[in-house]
C-alpha cells in the first residue's frame, strides 16, 4: 500500500480531490477545493500539496487543465485506507432485496434480477457469475449404465452438491469395467478439487490403463480426453455470466463519446473472457471488506479494462460460490458501491445457500 508515501496533509487534500472528482467529474482546482473542502487552508496551500501528490504519482493533469484528475494508485490508497464506510439508505436496501426475491426462483432468474437491481441502483453496469464449485472438493464418483455404451457420471462434492453428466462410448461397456473403472477414479480422485483434478487427471492416469481390459481402457481415456467438461465447476446456470443493463452507464461523462461504453460492450459480448476473469476473483489482491474485491484500472490483466473499476461480493448456494458485482470507470461512488455489493451478496446467500 502507497499510504506511507503521503503526509497527513497529502492524505486529506487527496481525499477532498477524489471527493470532488467523483462527485462532478470535473478535474479538482485549488480555489475550487478550497471553498468546498474545508481544510482550513489557503488555495496556494492546496496547489502546492497537489503538486506534490502528482509527483509522487496520485494525481494528474488531463489535457491543460488547471485541475488534477486521481490516478488508479489514488483511488487504490482511498479505497484501501481512506474511504469511510457508507451510509446507504433503507430504501435503497428495501428495494434490492424486494427486487431479488420477486419472481422466478431458478437460481439465474435470481442472478439476473440481482445484477439488473445493483446496476439500477449503483448507475454500473451490473454483473453475476453463476455458483461454481471450484473450490468444492470430490467426494465420490459413481457411473450409472444406461445402456451399453451410454452411462451417467455422478459427481457428489463436499457439502452434498451432485452433478451428474451424459457420456456416450465408441463402443459396448460391460458392467465390470465401469465398476473397474469407478473404482480407479475415486481412489485417484476423490479429496480433490475440480480444478485439481482438470490439471493433473493425466498424470493420474498415466498408468492407469496398462492392465486393464480395453473396455475400461478407452472408458478411462474419455475421461482423459473430456476432463474440462467432465469436471467444470460451473454448476446451476445455463449461462455463467449474467449482465444488467448497460444503458445506466450511458449519462456517465466518461461515456460522453461512445468510445468507452462501446470498448466496455466489446467485452461483455465476450462472456467467455469475461467469465474467465470472474471466475479468478478469488486469488485477486483488492479485497477491501470480507468477500468483497475492488480491482481498478491497470490492475486488471485484461488491458480492455484498464479504464474501470470491477468490485464484486461473494455469495454462497450450498457448497458452492459465485460472485455478484458491478462495472463501471474508475471514477465511482465507492462507498456505496461497496455496500451494496456487500448487501447484495448478503441477500443473495439467504436465497440459495
Amino acid at each position: 500500500m502507497a499510504l506511507h508515501e503521503l503526509t497527513e496533509r497529502e492524505r486529506l487534500v487527496l481525499e477532498a480531490v477524489i471527493q470532488m472528482y467523483v462527485e462532478t467529474a470535473e478535474p479538482a482546482g485549488s480555489r475550487a477545493l478550497s471553498r468546498r473542502s474545508g481544510l482550513g487552508v489557503s488555495p496556494a496551500t492546496i496547489r502546492n500539496t497537489m503538486s506534490d501528490l502528482e509527483e509522487k504519482g496520485f494525481l494528474f493533469h488531463p489535457h491543460t487543465s488547471a485541475g488534477r484528475v486521481p490516478t488508479d494508485k489514488a483511488y487504490r490508497v482511498y479505497v484501501d485506507a481512506l474511504m469511510a464506510p457508507a451510509s446507504v439508505s433503507d430504501a435503497d436496501y428495501r428495494r434490492l432485496a424486494e427486487e431479488i426475491s420477486a419472481g422466478s426462483a431458478t437460481v439465474e432468474a435470481i442472478l439476473r434480477r440481482a445484477a439488473q437491481s445493483l446496476g439500477v441502483l449503483t448507475q454500473e453496469l451490473g454483473l453475476a457469475l453463476g455458483p461454481q464449485a471450484d473450490r468444492t472438493v470430490l467426494q465420490r464418483v459413481d457411473l450409472v449404465r444406461l445402456a451399453s455404451d451410454r452411462m451417467l457420471v455422478v459427481l457428489t462434492l463436499k457439502g452434498g452438491a451432485v452433478r451428474t453428466i451424459f457420456v456416450e462410448a465408441r463402443g459396448e461397456v460391460a458392467d465390470r469395467a465401469v465398476a473397474e473403472v469407478a473404482r480407479l477414479l475415486n481412489e485417484r480422485l476423490a479429496g480433490l478439487t475440480l480444478p485439481e483434478i482438470r490439471a493433473s487427471l493425466v498424470d493420474r492416469l498415466r498408468d492407469a490403463a496398462a492392465d486393464r481390459s480395453a473396455a475400461a481402457a478407452e472408458l478411462l481415456n474419455i475421461f482423459v480426453e473430456e476432463r474440462d467438461s467432465l469436471f467444470d465447476g460451473s454448476v446451476g446456470v445455463d449461462t455463467a455470466v449474467v449482465l444488467g443493463q448497460a444503458s445506466v452507464l450511458a449519462e456517465q461523462p466518461e461515456f460522453a463519446n461512445g468510445a468507452h461504453l462501446r470498448r466496455l460492450l466489446e467485452l461483455t459480448e465476450a462472456r467467455q473472457p469475461l467469465g474467465d476473469l470472474l471466475a479468478n476473483r478469488a486469488e485477486a489482491a483488492g479485497s477491501v471488506s470480507p468477500g468483497v474485491t475492488i480491482t481498478i484500472g491497470n490492475e486488471h490483466a485484461d488491458p480492455r479494462l484498464d479504464r474501470f473499476t470491477l468490485v464484486t461480493g461473494e455469495y454462497r448456494a450450498g457448497p458452492c460460490t459465485g460472485l455478484i458485482g458491478v462495472i463501471g470507470p474508475t471514477r465511482m461512488p465507492y462507498e456505496k458501491v461497496v455496500a451494496m455489493v456487500s448487501h447484495a451478496s448478503r441477500l443473495l446467500t439467504e436465497l440459495l445457500d
